[in-house]
């Protein structure tokens, strides 16, 4: 019996109808751009492997970081105990992001990131004698599969079996935009309006807002201005309410800058990350804070403090993965491929845009780009076809995106525009 019957008579896999869903391919090994299936056919990983692969597949200086470290020390606990990755990681990281966020919690997925934060959000107001049980999030954002998390996501219709067991939150519209789009300002307006009046109806009770800044990843890569974000965190600072960034998808260099807080010149009370922290080989998060949070945990009993905490906390492979992963990324080389993806994408988007008439809301940022995909085409029949041609794709919903590896090349992203021309004209 062949691995993927195998497979299917074991293995329940995520996001998936298994009883409609075609045999799973079998993927041996991974190079580069490209993932290899039990045929030797290779495919361009467009979508970077569900986003988490930074600088290519089976990476030699990752492999090496991480192999070095398995000889030396492979896990500790960390409730009383440290070591050299995670606190050179810790600073590493601390170097390239505002000065305020300098506190950083360990834990193992972008889920759990948001929990962590979400929870220190809670408590930071409890142990300041206030119970402020109430969050406010964007109508479409998706934060992970936690209770927390699907909480602050219902509005993004993953979660809509569980809406009677999550907490309460108010959510706003999000002023998704593309290129030409005359109504921006108006859509951002409204947010804004309705934001302000939330705030004005709830502001006892109101705990923090979170936000994916700049785009939407799950929900279809919707996107926002730079400016819409800064305005809804002065609104916040403006009236004591803290911001959580989950920037699980959009961090390390995905919108065009090492995090995307950086282009709303704004900072938030908390960062998730995780996705591309260890460049897609091992799991690893971190919920970065201020000062300010962290001092409301210090007291003279265990309830003050934070009791959270995970097994795997701070893993020492990971944490070597996400140095190497790191070095990587802040190389020129890196930078300059990052520039060169954007200006790609925003060439060949107008490109396809005016060659195919079944799209629409063609939209770039960073080294992401998107378009929305009208009725009449078969979204399955659509990724099949890719793949025969050897580029992975994994569209949401009506959305196809690219979102490739930095170590992709230039022909090689044309050439993917190309084949989506095509196949879209079919």
């Amino acid at each position: 019996m062949d691995l993927s019957k195998r497979d299917r008579k074991l293995i329940w896999h995520p996001f998936t109808q298994e009883k409609l869903a075609d045999l799973p391919v079998v993927i041996v090994k991974g190079k580069g751009c490209y993932l290899y299936d039990e045929k030797n056919n290779k495919y361009l990983d467009l979508i970077s492997s569900w986003w988490v692969n930074l600088h290519g597949h089976a990476q030699p200086q990752i492999a090496r970081s991480i192999y070095n470290q398995c000889c030396n020390l492979e896990h500790v606990l960390f409730a009383g105990y440290t070591h050299e990755p995670a606190v050179v990681l810790c600073e590493k990281l601390n170097s390239i992001l505002p000065d305020e966020l300098c506190k950083f919690f360990f834990s193992d997925n972008g889920s759990t990131a948001v929990e962590v934060a979400l929870k220190m959000c809670y408590q930071y107001w409890k142990n300041k004698g206030l119970n402020k049980p109430l969050f406010l999030a964007f109508e479409g954002g998706y934060h992970g599969d936690t209770f927390g998390c699907m909480s602050v996501g219902l509005a993004s219709d993953f979660h809509n079996i569980f809406t009677d067991l999550c907490f309460e939150v108010k959510f706003v519209p999000f002023p998704n935009t593309w290129i030409d789009d005359e109504d921006v300002e108006e859509k951002e307006q409204n947010a804004l309006e309705v934001l302000q009046k939330c705030i004005n109806e709830n502001l006892e009770k109101i705990a923090g807002l979170i936000v994916e800044p700049l785009v939407q990843c799950s929900a279809g890569m919707k996107m926002c201005r730079p400016n819409f974000i800064r305005s809804v965190v002065q609104l916040l600072k403006k009236h004591d309410i803290l911001t959580i960034f989950d920037e699980v998808a959009t961090g390390f260099g995905r919108t065009g800058t090492y995090f995307a807080l950086l282009q709303t010149e704004v900072v938030p009370d908390f960062l998730c990350l995780s996705k591309g922290i260890t460049g897609g080989f091992l799991p690893l998060s971190l919920t970065i804070t201020t000062l300010k949070i962290y001092n409301s945990f210090l007291g003279d009993t265990i309830r003050q403090a934070f009791l959270h905490g995970h097994s795997y906390t701070a893993n020492p492979l990971g944490c070597a993965a996400a140095i190497a992963s790191y070095d990587l990324l802040t190389t020129p080389e890196t930078v300059d491929a990052i520039k060169k993806i954007n200006q790609t994408h925003i060439e060949q988007i107008k490109i396809l845009m005016k060659n195919c008439e079944n799209v629409t809301r063609g939209r770039v940022t960073g080294t992401i780009s998107a378009f929305d995909v009208n009725e009449n085409v078969d979204m399955q029949n659509l990724k099949q076809n890719c793949l025969q041609e050897g580029i992975l794709i994994r569209p949401l919903n009506r959305t196809v995106y690219l979102l490739p590896p930095y170590c992709i090349t230039i022909v090689e992203l044309i050439k993917s525009y190309q084949i989506l021309i095509s196949k879209l004209n079919e």
